[in-house]
């Protein structure tokens, strides 16, 4: 297979280690490994100081896997498959899709949720959302105008990368009967479950929803494990996920070892970690309200109702790219161009994430940048 380059992964490649501040990021603040291991129990904490660095199973360790069933309503250890988030994208686009298939995604997206699926030969078509008084919302009636006889999956990300969009229980159901009528599968990114922000419901995974449903999640954004490379996907479907372990026999065979015992960590401590993310998200919302309002007639900014990041709009001439290059190159800050998620999206945006400790200093550097150069 060719494929094309990822944009975004090469933007940050480019930058992400030699910049002074991120403001782009798009998970939460990642835990030094004393605190993780502080916060074991007994029985993870034995499984940490007994490990033997041999391979694994390639399925994924049965108690992670276990305690992965437990995050759902309908899910049981047999349900899970575990790997790098990337990685699972990857497979399951080739196991699930054939030449010619359709493909509908959410659009800005991550990009490997639709480029793999075009460099199989299939074609894509994007569901783009609509900006309004409550900010970004993606409509279920255009969803349907885009299916088609062809279409053998939807790709859906919620909350979403980068608008921070959400659906409400009603929408989610709508999208899943949609498929559920014409058969299709459903994938759904839900790597930012559990940043719902305060007063905002949380919806189902489609695993739950929907015998086709197929759910990825993993410890990068909300658990703040991004270095652990550590995912899942989740599906009652374990016809797909047999083809998917199948696939796997040809990338990595089997996970890492102490990331395994790490992540298990992780989710056993899942609610200290992601209410403790929940609390970094709030302070820093609360800053760029005060910054936007400053800032009002440069930035079009609706507050987001989930996730760590956002997706303003740029009130200016010069497009979002032309900036993002100036801000870098005078003040040492990275911010996410629009045009890293490809041409179709037409508006002047920035991905702007919020779930990191020192946005205080970027957003002063981005303050100073702006008064001497607007």
């Amino acid at each position: 297979m060719k494929i094309a380059p990822f944009e975004l992964e090469r933007y940050f490649a480019k930058y992400e280690f030699s910049v002074e501040h991120l403001l782009c990021c798009s998970d939460c603040e990642p835990l030094g490994m004393q605190e993780l291991v502080s916060m074991a129990d007994e029985e993870t904490r034995t499984m940490w100081e007994n490990l033997t660095l041999g391979y694994t199973e390639s399925d994924g360790l049965p108690a992670l896997r276990q305690q992965i069933a437990a995050l759902y309503s309908n899910m049981a250890r047999e349900d899970v498959f575990v790997a790098a988030p990337e990685e699972l994208i990857f497979i399951l686009m080739n196991t699930l899709l054939e030449k010619e298939d359709h493909v509908v995604t959410t659009y800005p997206a991550y990009q490997s949720l639709y480029q793999v699926a075009l460099s199989t030969g299939c074609t894509v078509s994007k569901w783009m959302p609509e900006y309004g008084n409550d900010g970004f919302r993606f409509d279920v009636e255009q969803l349907k105008d885009l299916l088609c006889d062809k279409t053998r999956l939807i790709v859906i990300n919620f909350p979403h990368n980068p608008t921070g969009a959400l659906p409400d229980g009603d929408e989610i159901r709508a999208v899943v009967e949609l498929a559920r009528e014409r058969g299709i599968y459903i994938f759904s990114d839900e790597m930012y479950r559990y940043l719902e922000h305060p007063g905002t419901e949380r919806i189902a995974s489609v695993c739950d929803l929907y015998e086709k449903g197929i759910s990825l999640s993993g410890m990068s954004k909300s658990f703040s494990l991004a270095g652990l490379r550590i995912g899942w996907l989740a599906t009652s479907d374990r016809e797909i996920l047999g083809e998917a372990a199948c696939f796997k026999d040809y990338t990595t065979i089997c996970n890492s070892a102490p990331s395994e015992i790490l992540a298990l960590m992780g989710l056993r401590s899942k609610e200290r970690i992601v209410s403790g993310n929940l609390e970094l998200i709030r302070g820093n919302l609360d800053l760029l309200d005060e910054f936007f309002q400053i800032h009002e007639t440069l930035f079009e900014w609706k507050k987001p109702n989930a996730g760590s990041v956002a997706f303003p709009g740029l009130k200016l001439k010069k497009g979002a790219a032309d900036f993002c290059s100036g801000l870098l190159a005078e003040k040492g800050v990275l911010l996410l161009p629009s045009r890293v998620y490809g041409s179709e999206w037409q508006g002047e945006n920035v991905r702007i994430g919020f779930g990191r400790r020192n946005m205080q200093e970027g957003l002063e550097r981005l303050d100073v940048y702006i008064r001497e150069n607007l």
